[in-house]
């Protein structure tokens, strides 16, 4: 009897793992602006809707909006700039950019579908405006990329396959599994961060700034992170000085 039942959640646990494969895998597709294929299970529509809906929230986290007009209005203009000259205006994305009143956060973000953030905390330790295109482009970058979608699609993959190994096997396998996946999807946020980097050189230096000065935000975040920053293997983020050197090859690469 023991024997049957094990028999069982071994096959009900492989059909979710099939399905949860199936459905991953069925939803792919090139990205017209990346050339990247990607699995994604949602519409750019559906991005935008998600992004807007998410907004607010975001905001009242970090503080709400920073009051200063005068602020909000040049990384509106940095901003919109860097969209109207480059592929980000072809994309069916709505833009809206976002200053945070959070002092102490140093932080920029994008939601799905073109919500794009960036906290007082690091627009306040910015020396430029080519070092803030640097840091709004990028995070065009992660639009255009549909990271966001992309990420939330190998959640959903993820998930499947945690619930599959917890029906067939022991809890302890699938703690393990889970703790593997974490390592595995960490991953991926470092491949995001990185073609983001090179699609913000690229935005720059279509708008006209100089992406020599993305190399100064990322000497700015490596510095806000102290001697204790997060090991590049624990981290969503690649190590800043890794970056730095991706950064210089983009910059070399889109000269040419």
């Amino acid at each position: 009897m023991r024997r049957r039942n094990t028999k069982i959640k071994l096959l009900i646990g492989a059909a979710i793992l099939l399905f949860s494969l199936f459905k991953y895998y069925s939803n792919s597709e090139i990205n017209e602006f990346t050339g990247k294929k990607q699995h994604i299970s949602i519409s750019t529509d559906e991005e935008v809707v998600i992004g807007l809906q998410s907004a607010p929230q975001m905001a009242q986290q970090h503080g709400g909006l920073y009051p200063d007009q005068n602020y909000q209005k040049l990384v509106d203009q940095v901003g919109q700039k860097l969209v109207n000259n480059s592929v980000a205006k072809q994309t069916s994305y709505r833009y809206d950019f976002h200053l945070l009143r959070d002092p102490k956060t140093i932080n920029a973000f994008a939601l799905p579908g073109g919500q794009i953030f960036i906290t007082y905390a690091l627009f306040a330790k910015l020396e430029n405006e080519d070092q803030l295109a640097g840091v709004l482009g990028h995070e065009i970058g992660h639009v255009v990329g549909r990271h966001s979608a992309e990420r939330m699609a190998k959640q959903g993959l993820t998930q499947g396959v945690l619930s599959a190994v917890s029906v067939g096997f022991d809890p302890s396998t699938a703690q393990g599994a889970a703790g593997l996946a974490n390592v595995i999807n960490m991953s991926y946020g470092r491949d995001d961060e990185l073609e983001s980097d090179e699609l913000g050189v690229k935005f720059m230096m279509d708008a006209g700034y100089n992406p020599n000065e993305l190399i100064g935000v990322m000497e700015i975040l490596k510095a806000a992170a102290g001697p204790n920053r997060t090991p590049e293997r624990i981290s969503t983020h690649p190590d800043p000085e890794n970056r730095i050197e991706k950064i210089k090859e983009a910059i070399e690469k889109y000269r040419k």
